[in-house]
């Protein structure tokens, strides 16, 4: 009996050290997101951070950093590139600028509605996209979305091109959408997401291109009170990890995190189809919404600009090429 308290005090010891040992071994992993806690991309990363730790077994945790916490997109890509940060879920407007072919998702009225971008996330061309990221140091899952683009002013929704000449029009800074809206004959200006209110608010911004999911998510519609829904792009995100994070995975630690995230994507593209129409229910009562029926034909001009522009990349057409069989 003397011995007991000595052995049962080591006991403890040992299963203190051996926890200790346990959660030592848990790596935490860090991912950024532009967008604030309401919209869709935030609750797709906030579902992987939930799944990832079961489907490692404590091995992998995921912290999730929102609405630009960790700096711009383009910061966050270099941060990624330098294995600062280990994961991103960024615009695939952003992401283009170094997986050129990726643009082909902008092409103007390819789609009529987000089901029918998510439907083509499946193509091989999609895929190929996401490998042109292996030369930027990045390692491509695969895509969500948030709703089509869309015409938001300040003032009053615009009903023609011609309306929007001279206009300063915050879009996001890639060369398709730039193409776009420079043949319309505005005046594309590119302003942080996080400080497009404030621009808006002063009149530094005319109007903006967004989808309704970030419209509403950031509460521009108090600033800003004419909508025109033109449905003229949509706006996928793409889910991605550090080269230098991945090729530290073990093989096992690399199948389960491409598994939570696909589940985690596929979620956010369900939910995204549901948002579009509450979202449009929610601006509806607040402020003037109109509906553009003849986008493709009154921007034709801005639109064959853009196609010309695809030319250099072969991959693009092939995108095309496979939406359009989805669609026959």
């Amino acid at each position: 009996m003397t011995f007991a308290k000595p052995m049962k005090t080591a006991l403890i010891a040992v299963l203190f050290a051996t926890t200790a040992m346990g959660m030592a071994e848990a790596r935490e992993l860090r991912m950024g997101v532009i967008t604030p806690p309401s919209h869709v991309w935030t609750k797709v990363a906030n579902r992987m951070a939930e799944k990832l730790p079961e489907a490692t077994g404590g091995e992998l945790t995921l912290s999730v950093f929102p609405a630009g916490q960790l700096g711009s997109e383009q910061e966050m890509f270099q941060q990624m590139s330098t294995g600062l940060l280990d994961a991103g879920l960024m615009t695939a407007a952003i992401t283009s600028l170094r997986a050129p072919s990726m643009q082909g998702w902008f092409t103007p009225y390819l789609f009529a509605d987000v089901s029918g971008a998510i439907k083509a996330a499946d193509t091989p061309a999609a895929g190929e996209m996401l490998k042109e990221l292996d030369a930027a140091g990045l390692h491509g899952i695969g895509y969500t979305f948030a709703g089509m683009r869309h015409i938001l002013m300040k003032d009053t929704p615009v009903t023609s091109p011609e309306e929007l000449k001279n206009k300063k029009i915050r879009i996001v800074p890639f060369p398709a959408m730039k193409t776009w809206w420079g043949a319309i004959g505005a005046v594309p200006t590119p302003v942080n997401l996080t400080e497009v209110y404030q621009a808006l608010q002063t009149g530094l911004l005319d109007g903006i291109d967004i989808d309704l999911d970030a419209l509403v998510g950031n509460k521009y519609n108090e600033v800003a009170k004419g909508l025109t829904i033109t449905n003229h792009m949509p706006f996928p995100s793409v889910m991605m990890v550090s080269t230098m994070t991945w090729d530290s995975l073990t093989p096992e630690e690399q199948t389960a995190f491409t598994q939570v995230a696909e589940e985690a994507l596929a979620w956010g593209s369900a939910q995204q189809i549901e948002a579009e129409k509450a979202n449009l229910a929610t601006l509806e009562a607040q402020i003037t919404v109109k509906t553009l029926d003849n986008g493709k034909e009154a921007f034709a001009a801005a639109n064959d600009a853009v196609q010309a522009s695809f030319a250099a990349y072969p991959l693009i057409a092939q995108f095309q090429q496979e939406v359009a069989e989805q669609t026959k």
